[in-house]
């Protein structure tokens, strides 16, 4: 680089930043990071009348937990600011003013009306969509007599009628756009609030952003602000578009598929380095086979070379299977710091934990080694919550067992287990596994049936560990109550 790298992740508050929008966030801060670069936050809060409450809020608080620490933005200031472009207003009229004196842009005084009905007739006439350039060229008395009317003009840039604009995407390559197919696009709004393609550019340069890495929605809109960039006499930055996220089967990605916010990915129990490392794949590989990456891995090998020209899928069961990775291989202490939020908005598990968090922190070494998420923790581990269990009885009886070798299984088994002193793992095994020889069963037979018994359930975590954390009183009541259970059944 020639230059020292200078990113902006520019969010507009105007919903929750989704899983496309973050994942722009997080490729400008691993460029950034890569080239010992600044990494800017700019809200671009322009658009007063779709703007969302609580919005910024969601935003920082994502980043935040995402671990994406910026060096100038909101809360932190820097040289550049303000970092909110509500706050810039004055910058962008003295501009627009440079613009219309420059005979680069100039005041329209077409009516929403007036708009409305030209794009009808250029959808009947299968026309592209564009503004007639009508008051282009309007005289000195022309727009004299439009302002006695008391108009509130929109400024519009003059957009070249011939020629091509071209450049040099750093993930596309050359790209080229006629200028004959660029209308004349608004530049200041009727409010007196910029639109993006004026507001951008103007910030962009005077934070001397190096390189702007955007999704690729907005290619179509960077030959305006190359064009502007021209008027104004400023160097652009260097542009860079990142290809889009799609649902499986290539369809638009919605809320069903994945497109949720950050702050709901948060809510539903997903790590934050889980949900990097997901993101930073969406688009983005290493190489064809590695698929868990440190975030230092990550930020050393971030290229833009390696950012696929095609669309990225979003796999729901890959970021699930990626999410219990990550639980695994945190420590007892970690998984518990992480989940006892969690467990503590579950009526059930928060009463336990409120009771004995020794009990809970026995039982979430079983559940670490099967959650996906941490929300589902309490989900799973449920049957240690409760007194009385809920399940079909008919699942006591295993495959080729009847109701009676059932009931002999349990009731073997309940003996057995009321004579030991020491109710651990270790123990339960050495009377249980020879048991099921001793009773003409398959271990899978009998161990099913007592898994039942004392978890209501048919999956469950390692039968031993489960009883030894359990207890021997539990275990003896609901071994006693899957007997009354088999006994009410017909024969």
């Amino acid at each position: 680089m020639n230059k020292s790298v200078r990113v902006r992740y520019a969010p507009s508050p105007t919903g929750y930043p989704h899983v496309g929008n973050i994942r722009t966030a997080l490729f400008n801060w691993l460029f950034a990071r890569h080239y010992g670069g600044s990494f800017i936050v700019r809200i671009e809060d322009t658009d007063v009348t779709r703007k969302v409450e609580g919005a910024i809020k969601a935003i920082l608080d994502g980043l935040r937990w995402l671990g994406l620490d910026w060096d100038e933005g909101p809360e932190v200031g820097g040289k550049y600011g303000p970092y909110f472009q509500s706050q810039r207003l004055e910058k962008y009229h003295e501009v627009a003013q440079r613009l219309i004196a420059q005979d680069n842009a100039y005041y329209c005084y077409c009516s929403t009306q007036r708009l409305e009905e030209m794009r009808a007739e250029q959808v009947q006439r299968k026309q592209p969509p564009g503004y007639d350039r009508r008051c282009r060229n309007l005289s000195q008395e022309e727009r004299a007599k439009k302002e006695a009317e008391d108009i509130t003009p929109v400024v519009r840039f003059k957009t070249p009628l011939e020629g091509q604009t071209r450049f040099n995407d750093l993930i596309r390559d050359d790209v080229a756009f006629e200028n004959s197919n660029i209308d004349d696009f608004v530049l200041l709004k009727s409010d007196g609030y910029p639109t993006y393609h004026l507001a951008n550019i103007i910030d962009d340069h005077l934070m001397e952003i190096s390189h702007v890495l955007r999704a690729e929605e907005w290619l179509s809109s960077t030959p305006r602000h190359l064009l502007m960039y021209r008027a104004l006499g400023f160097e652009p930055p260097k542009f860079a578009h990142l290809p889009m996220i799609l649902a499986p089967g290539r369809a638009k990605l919605s809320k069903r598929h994945g497109a949720m916010s950050i702050t709901e990915y948060y809510e539903q129990g997903y790590l934050p380095e889980a949900m990097v490392n997901f993101l930073a794949l969406l688009g983005w590989s290493l190489d064809d086979k590695t698929e868990i990456l440190t975030r230092q891995e990550l930020i050393g090998n971030f290229s833009l070379e390696r950012i696929s020209r095609t669309a990225a899928l979003f796999n729901q069961d890959k970021l699930d299977w990626m999410n219990g990775v990550y639980i695994r291989s945190l420590t007892a202490d970690e998984f518990f710091t992480a989940v006892e939020p969690y467990l503590m908005k579950d009526e059930l598990a928060g009463k336990a934990l409120i009771s004995s968090e020794k009990y809970v922190k026995d039982i979430l070494p079983l559940i670490q080694e099967r959650a996906r998420t941490l929300v589902e923790v309490a989900e799973l581990a449920q049957f240690f919550f409760v007194e009385e269990l809920a399940y079909d009885s008919t699942l006591l009886i295993g495959k080729n067992m009847s109701r009676e070798s059932a009931t002999r299984a349990l009731e073997v088994s309940q003996q057995r287990l009321g004579q030991l002193e020491a109710f651990d793992a270790e123990s339960l095994e050495v009377v249980l596994r020879p048991l099921a020889v001793e009773l003409g069963l398959k271990t899978g037979q009998l161990f099913g049936t007592l898994r039942v018994a004392v978890t209501g359930r048919t999956a469950a975590p390692p039968l031993f560990q489960t009883m030894a954390v359990l207890g021997k009183e539990r275990c003896l009541r609901r071994i006693e109550a899957a007997l009354d259970r088999l006994r009410g059944l017909s024969s």
